[in-house]
């Protein structure tokens, strides 16, 4: 066999996984590591980026120790979005511990932007609100809160564009990743210097920006060694792991629509230009169209939550649907978007005849609640969902799902689409091609969920007062805010 393969590389917020894809979108070789959040308090997220890059070694070497390495056409990496990672002039880092993209330690620079920079007057830039997801905000951050790491730093990157540096010491961004970090133009694709100034931040350690399917150049002569790849093996630029895994999933066209469920929950509808909303984010797609979505922060971590904590093996299947009159607000980490950031979780409606099956089931059903509701907001009306990750694996969820929103769920026949995704980008800039020629051969669904219709119609009648319950809490987080300050 000489067919070429792609290596993917996937830095998650869970773990980090390495693939060996071929040109038909199969999965020939999988590795991952996994590593842990910090949270020094309710809203702060941290993770150390030399664990990501010792775990990325681990499972490339492991990928290609089985493989012939002169395959190996291209590697391209994805990653989880809006972390910023500090690196000073010599290429080490100024600070180990990078915020997440749902760390909210940001909140109050926010909410001092937002006083005196009203939503219509930035959005023609930015193309989203103000959030403390934002790069922007948390670099604000770390100058008035960490000086001596700020002022350490000579160039900020994303987390998957770490992984790139320390494959080719290229310090680089690509446009997906610039587009949601809130200092870039999304009309022009480059770096706003007007904003920029107006946040106060510096324009010298932000990265050239680069197309997704741009390769950077080879790997360094040290990681060839270190991992048995070709010596001059060529990495791309890459992308955030939303737009990659939309285009791995095939929902990267103008009109998809999608549910992915990793750490967190995110429903997108692909567009050809920004859904300008305070109540929306949006993302640049590889091909050019954006993705505009809404999330719940604990999505997948919500259930793993769940699974730590509740020691008896409740199976959630054996529940019945509505999990006998239990609510889960999933905000475990706070919400991104809307004005309860400091949202807490909480089960509504738990008495004694209540036991973990249904408290587990409550946990899938108020993700879900949580991100329809939120998607609504956007007022698209979809015919159907593409769905990708950590859910698919679960037919009682993806059943869920489809009772919630009301429509199919097609699930993909490769559920590692942050994988395929940087497999067809490889493919697109080594043997040519366009990406939805390369898509269409490398993605596709296997099959598809319906709503089954007894599930639906309770669902709808607990949604109301889900979205009660939501509006209820609201005022009360800032009492316990108060509180446990």
């Amino acid at each position: 066999m000489t067919d070429p393969l792609y290596l993917a590389i996937d830095l998650g917020t869970s773990s980090v996984r390495a693939a060996l894809v071929d040109g038909h979108g199969r999965i020939t070789a999988f590795a991952s590591r996994f590593y842990q959040q910090v949270i020094p308090r309710f809203g702060w997220a941290e993770q150390s980026a030399t664990a990501w890059w010792e775990g990325a070694l681990g499972a490339i070497r492991e990928v290609v120790a089985g493989a012939d390495a002169t395959r190996i056409a291209a590697i391209c990496a994805c990653g989880q979005m809006h972390g910023t990672v500090l690196i000073d002039a010599d290429g080490r880092l100024a600070r180990d511990a990078v915020l997440l993209w749902n760390d909210k330690r940001a909140a109050g620079d926010v909410a001092d932007w937002s006083a005196t920079h009203p939503f219509a007057d930035y959005s023609g830039i930015t193309a989203n609100p103000a959030t403390p997801a934002w790069p922007a905000f948390k670099l604000r951050w770390l100058r008035d809160n960490e000086p001596l790491d700020y002022a350490r730093t000579a160039t900020v990157l994303a987390p998957k564009d770490f992984i790139n540096f320390q494959l080719t010491g290229i310090r680089a961004t690509d446009w997906t990743e610039a587009s949601a970090s809130f200092l870039a133009d999304y009309r022009t694709g480059s770096w706003s210097q007007p904003l920029i100034d107006a946040l106060g931040l510096r324009h010298d350690f932000l990265p050239d920006i680069h197309d997704p399917g741009t390769v950077l150049g080879p790997i360094t002569a040290a990681v060839a060694q270190g991992t048995g790849l070709r010596e001059g093996t060529p990495v791309l630029a890459g992308g955030g792991d939303l737009p990659i895994a939309l285009l791995g999933s095939g929902a990267f066209a103008a009109g998809a629509y999608s549910d992915i469920t990793g750490t967190s929950a995110i429903a997108t509808s692909v567009r050809p230009t920004p859904l300008l909303s305070p109540l929306v984010s949006n993302v640049a797609l590889p091909g050019g169209n954006w993705g505009a979505f809404t999330l719940v922060d604990a999505g997948g971590d919500a259930v793993r939550w769940t699974r730590r904590v509740l020691i008896d093996d409740g199976d959630p299947a054996t529940a019945t649907p509505g999990s006998n009159g239990l609510f889960f607000l999933p905000f475990l980490s706070g919400q991104r978007l809307g004005q309860a950031q400091n949202a807490r979780a909480q089960f509504f409606g738990l008495t004694a005849s209540h036991g973990p099956a249904e408290l587990k089931r409550a946990v899938l059903e108020g993700v879900t609640m949580a991100l329809k509701q939120q998607f609504d907001a956007i007022g698209a009306r979809p015919q159907q969902f593409i769905t990708a990750g950590a859910a698919g694996r679960s037919e009682l969820w993806l059943k869920i799902k489809a009772a919630i929103y009301g429509v199919p769920l097609l699930v993909p026949r490769e559920l590692e689409c942050g994988a395929i995704g940087c497999a067809i980008l490889a493919a697109t800039a080594t043997i040519g091609g366009t990406l939805s020629e390369n898509a269409a051969r490398m993605a596709g669904i296997d099959h598809e969920v319906l709503p089954d219709p007894a599930w639906q119609e309770r669902y709808a009648r607990m949604l109301p007062l889900f979205g009660h319950l939501r509006e209820a809490m609201a005022p009360l987080n800032d009492e316990l805010d108060a509180l446990v300050r």
